[in-house]
């Protein structure tokens, strides 16, 4: 029986380490096709030699491939953060968008960019990760009083979705009432756009979420204890307390960059983590936190291409596309959990 149990390890780990290869091989073609596919079409060899071609030697270096390196970054930084909350809360359905997280930072970094560049002040990338930091952060402490006082995970998302509401309304009149122009170009921003990147944006969104992913990989360790429960977390030696607070902290940093750059996407950290626990058919974090960032990064990049190309020359908010595929697998979850709990 030993043999039997090492060889069934062995199946296991094998099925994880395929999901990753296949899961980053899906990333891969994704940014070639971004990179390759929009208004002006951009053969593999133009792509690899550009043939000296300056116009697109151009639009690759500054348009498309820090555009696909951002949905690459900021796909599977939303997916991580999802995967957090979700742990966090111990809600399939608990997510940056649907918890109000999203919007909360929405808000922060339209209220900063309409005061500053209405003042004629430029922002910084680091300022506007800051303050959708401090948004997101707000939003995740009434969410978690909240949690206090509301004992159904169902009414706890409810409350989510009214924070993520009044958010919206405030970051809705903001930019209403703004008469720059340039202010009043954030409408695109507010509702979800990977469109604009520049390599300076890359590396600072590169920069913080490869720091905040591999802390959050640190943390696999406890975040199995956690999953077996509270009980069994504090007899292994887990504090709870700060484990608590490295969830919050590290799935509002996430959520801020994202928002900071490309506003609020919906769906992305709710679908993505499910459809890649699927694919594995574990919870393990040690392979669940790499193949969610990697899941994240596959789905965000092929919504984006959608969104490109669906209509073009016409672009579709982010969030269009990603509610299309998303919102189904929601659904497909809250119908699964009901019947389960009716067996």
């Amino acid at each position: 029986m030993p043999g039997t149990r090492g060889g069934s390890k062995r199946n296991r780990t094998c099925r994880y380490i395929t999901v990753l290869i296949l899961l980053g091989i899906g990333a891969l073609l994704f940014f070639i096709l971004n990179i390759c596919i929009g208004s002006v079409r951009i053969t593999l060899a133009e792509f690899v030699g550009q043939e000296g071609n300056e116009t697109i030697t151009k639009i690759l270096w500054d348009i498309r491939l820090p555009r696909a390196a951002a949905v690459l970054i900021l796909g599977g930084a939303l997916s991580l953060a999802g995967y957090l909350l979700q742990t966090f809360f111990n809600n399939p359905i608990a997510g940056p968008f649907v918890l109000g997280i999203s919007s909360g930072a929405k808000m922060a970094v339209a209220l900063v960019m309409v005061f500053l560049m209405g003042r004629g002040v430029g922002v910084s990338s680091f300022a506007m990760i800051l303050a959708a930091f401090l948004g997101a952060m707000l939003s995740m402490g009434f969410v978690l009083l909240a949690s206090r006082k509301i004992n159904n995970m169902s009414m706890l998302v409810v409350s989510g979705v009214m924070i993520g509401y009044i958010c919206s309304a405030v970051t809705e009149l903001v930019v209403t009432f703004a008469e720059d122009a340039d202010i009043v170009n954030l409408h695109n921003w507010s509702r979800g756009s990977f469109s604009g990147m520049t390599w300076e944006n890359v590396e600072v969104m590169a920069v913080v979420v490869s720091i905040t992913a591999f802390a959050v990989f640190l943390m696999s360790k406890p975040l199995a204890a956690y999953q077996l429960g509270v009980v069994y977390a504090r007899n292994v030696g887990v504090n709870i307390r700060l484990l608590r607070a490295c969830i919050v902290i590290f799935s509002s940093i996430l959520s801020a960059c994202i928002v900071a750059y490309a506003g609020p996407i919906s769906f992305v950290g709710i679908a993505a983590p499910h459809l890649v626990k699927k694919l594995l058919n574990t919870v393990e974090p040690i392979w669940m936190i790499p193949a969610c960032f990697l899941g994240g990064s596959v789905f965000c990049l092929f919504c984006d291409l959608l969104a490109k190309t669906m209509l073009a020359p016409t672009e579709l908010s982010i969030s269009t596309v990603t509610a299309i595929f998303g919102a189904p697998v929601v659904l497909w979850i809250m119908i699964k959990r009901r019947k389960e709990s009716h067996v």
